[in-house]
């Protein structure tokens, strides 16, 4: 890690802001995958800032979500329900990047903006950089 720890969240911030925007213009474009993929990266990102501050730092994806449900769900600091939306995201991405002869909806897609804005919200709230 280069820089100090509110530059590296300060830009995982930064990247959270850009993968929404970029999940935005893809949904747009009736690119169903490839926004749900967009949709977790934005919420890893903010997730992975949130737990670097509090100096946690996983290696893997699966770390990230992991961590984040032991230190901020389990514990009430962040409601249940964003970490139920971050893991079915988690799990989403995959499918849609791995899984052959799959393709998400705009039904499905669609409802996880407003919740996943949210939960930046809620995250940056926390930071407060």
């Amino acid at each position: 890690m280069t820089g100090t720890k509110d530059e590296l969240v300060r830009y995982r911030l930064q990247r959270v802001k850009d993968t929404l925007e970029d999940a935005r213009i893809l949904a747009d474009n009736r690119r169903w995958n490839s926004a749900i993929n967009r949709l977790y990266y934005a919420s890893y990102y903010a997730v992975t800032a949130l737990l670097l501050d509090a100096d946690l730092n996983p290696s893997t994806h699966n770390g990230a979500k992991s961590n984040f449900t032991e230190h901020f769900i389990k514990t009430n600091r962040i409601d249940k329900e964003y970490g139920k939306i971050y893991s079915q995201l988690f799990t989403w991405r995959q499918k849609g990047d791995y899984d052959d002869l799959f393709d998400f909806s705009e039904d499905k897609v669609m409802p996880y903006f407003n919740p996943v804005a949210d939960l930046i919200k809620i995250i940056e709230g926390y930071l407060a950089i």
